[in-house]
């Protein structure tokens, strides 16, 4: 039986690492961080009683060492390991590594992770447990009438290495793009194929089993909403399951049950299945690990699952299960993973520094008084998104006694909260939970189509903002440059003892639309708004500015970091860039030039100086953040400049090729 686990080091990085230590804190328990060189300021490593560095960037250099990891514990002095999710965390030969150290595994057995590490051979060990499977299929013997199908990677998931193919002429490609996406991601090029289900529901139930062979079920989760295979959105309970009603939960319930019973399972883990609107389910795959997703079944079921994970490594038993547990939970939770990407434009991976970031809160990392907001986050005010890690800013999740309001509250939650400095999908997760068919429980795998996510993506200020928003900058601007702007002290950039002409400031949108706010201050300070009717001034300051409007007052918040201007009210914000008095020559774009759109890699290129490419083409591949993307063509023309090479790494707006016309080449 293991011993008392007196000091945990977390083999991850980010909010799972700053999620584990909260609850150890809470035990007793003292904790270690690892960091990797861009991490040695991060949160997680504050948090912690004691850090050690692992040297490097990437993940292969650090986080994916386990070596290293061992050493740091011992080093430290720590007598178990949590992995957290990802990186090793489903790595049975780190787990059984770690045993053969001498530290506690705070996860399942190696043998439980070697079963499901797998999912060619899982679901053949799920079948013969009599859980329902989709039948394999094999990319070499794929066949019109075997389509649509779904290519997965065998060794992990969260999307990475899956493709969905239609026309049987894509799928060589797509069997190419998949292997070398699982290989980056994973360490392991397999893939396998299965029917792909159009609009299906992806529903997981949480489990927790102990070593003397109890099995608890706690609740199920529905993970529908997703993009490029990734979940956007999780709830608890599942609204399919709530709609479906009868014995589903309890089919649920007893295929999980079943599927952890076969591979003597310990630990916290997810039983994954996909459902068709009809309540009918075929398992995925078991994720021997805590889930991302796992803070909605807290606080719908008030188990802290990491408390469980670390009295289970040292061998507590279970007992009777929560009856919140086995109900399906009480209350619902939503929540949304905040990322930095552009929805709009490809849901392209944004990197750089956050500037400010504030997401209002009950809690973190733990359960809340409800209803409330609970935010688990390791990115705080300077925080650097790098192109080596994923790019989630938080989990924000809320808890209410029905989803309506759950839905609502996180919605306002995330439309009040200030985020400077990166691009996020926060407007379409706001959207998202105010539109009728989410409101309806009406969400398949399908549910973020092209259309869609166009629709979603627009900005919550709506109409008009932009220009009131520029203006409440120039008017903030103006109030911070009053001491160098008048010799009167205390008046304000642009007074005057007479009416004089109107003082602008210019500014460049999110979609690049060029504005000018004008104002002009005269006698007793009145304000002239000559490009907004019916707005009056009431105040003004450096950073906050209150617009009257037909009677009705609003705050603008104003913060300006370098050349760009945050400017943020009561559900709503608008980013804006001043607009240089100069142009600098070198940022004029060359024509046809095709740009970088993110930090990455190149690792493919398909085309030469030369040759003749239509529209939609695709021309080159980068890696970017594990994940793959495609750079197409932006119209017809000739290849006749290509900038880049397999391997060569990139900046945001390096050019990568140029197309131009056949009858205008370019010089």
């Amino acid at each position: 039986m293991p011993s008392a686990i007196t000091s945990v080091l977390v083999a991850n990085r980010g909010e799972i690492a700053g999620r584990v230590f909260a609850t150890c804190a809470a035990m007793g328990l003292n904790t270690v961080a690892v960091y990797s060189d861009p991490d040695a300021d991060a949160p997680h490593v504050r948090a912690a009683d004691a850090a050690v560095r692992l040297p490097g960037s990437t993940s292969a250099e650090t986080y994916l060492r386990g070596d290293k990891i061992i050493a740091a514990a011992q080093a430290a002095g720590a007598d178990a390991i949590h992995p957290g999710y990802g990186f090793l965390s489903e790595n049975a030969e780190f787990a059984q590594a770690v045993t053969d150290a001498g530290l506690v595994w705070i996860g399942p057995p190696p043998a439980a992770i070697r079963a499901m590490g797998s999912k060619v051979n899982a679901k053949a060990l799920m079948d013969a447990a009599g859980v329902p499977v989709l039948k394999d299929i094999d990319p070499a013997a794929v066949t019109a009438d075997d389509l649509p199908l779904l290519i997965k990677a065998s060794a992990g998931g969260g999307g990475r290495g899956m493709r969905i193919v239609r026309e049987l002429g894509e799928l060589d490609d797509a069997v190419a793009a998949a292997r070398r996406e699982a290989e980056s991601a994973f360490g392991d090029p397999t893939v396998f194929c299965e029917p792909y289900i159009e609009r299906g529901h992806h529903i997981e139930v949480q489990v927790m089993a102990d070593e003397h062979g109890q099995v608890w079920t706690v609740g199920e989760r529905e993970c529908s909403i997703q993009r490029r295979h990734q979940k956007v959105v999780e709830e608890a309970p599942a609204p399919l399951v709530e709609r479906v009603g009868g014995d589903m939960r309890a089919r649920l319930f007893s295929a999980a049950r079943k599927a952890v019973e076969s591979i003597g399972y310990r630990g916290a883990g997810t039983v994954e299945f996909l459902a068709d609107e009809n309540g009918k389910f075929f398992f995925l795959e078991t994720n021997t690990r805590l889930q991302v997703e796992h803070p909605v079944t807290e606080l719908t079921t008030g188990v802290d699952l990491v408390e469980w994970q670390l009295l289970v490594a040292m061998g507590q038993p279970l007992g009777e299960a929560p009856v919140a547990a086995e109900a399906g939970g009480f209350g619902h939770a939503i929540e949304v993973r905040l990322y930095a990407e552009d929805p709009a434009h490809d849901w392209q991976p944004q990197s750089g520094v956050v500037a400010h970031i504030d997401l209002p809160a009950k809690t973190r990392f733990g359960l809340l008084e409800r209803p409330g907001i609970r935010v688990d986050s390791g990115i705080v005010d300077g925080s650097e998104i790098s192109t080596f890690y994923d790019p989630m800013l938080a989990k924000v999740i809320s808890w209410a006694p029905d989803r309506t309001q759950a839905a609502a509250i996180l919605a306002r939650a995330l439309a009040d909260a200030r985020i400077h400095g990166l691009v996020t999908n926060r407007d379409m997760l706001v959207n998202t939970l105010r539109e009728k068919d989410f409101l309806a429980g009406a969400t398949d795998t399908s549910y973020l189509s092209e259309e869609r996510v166009a629709e979603l993506s627009k900005p919550l200020a709506g109409d008009g903002a932009d220009l009131v928003a520029a203006t409440a900058a120039a008017l903030a601007q103006a109030a911070r440059n009053r001491a160098a702007a008048t010799a009167i002290p205390g008046a304000p950039s642009g007074w005057r003892n007479l009416f004089s002409d109107y003082q602008s400031k210019q500014y460049v949108a999110a979609d690049g639309t060029e504005i000018t706010a004008r104002y002009r201050v005269g006698r007793g300070g009145a304000v002239e708004l000559p490009d907004l009717e019916g707005v009056d001034v009431a105040s003004v300051t450096s950073d906050v500015v209150v617009l009257v409007r037909d009677g009705v007052a609003r705050r603008y918040t104003v913060s300006i970091v370098d050349d760009q201007v945050f400017v943020d009210w009561p559900g709503a914000s608008v980013t804006l860039t001043r607009a240089p008095r100069f142009v600098d020559p070198a940022a004029v774009q060359r024509p046809g030039s095709l740009l970088a759109p993110m930090p990455g890699s190149v690792i493919r290129v398909a085309v030469a100086e030369g040759d003749r490419v239509t529209a939609g083409q695709p021309l080159l591949w980068l890696e970017a953040m594990k994940m793959e993307h495609t750079i197409s063509a932006p119209s017809d023309g000739i290849v006749s400049v290509l900038a880049v090479e397999e391997g060569r790494q990139l900046s945001v707006g390096d050019v990568l090729a140029v197309i131009t016309d056949e009858e205008s080449p370019a010089e």
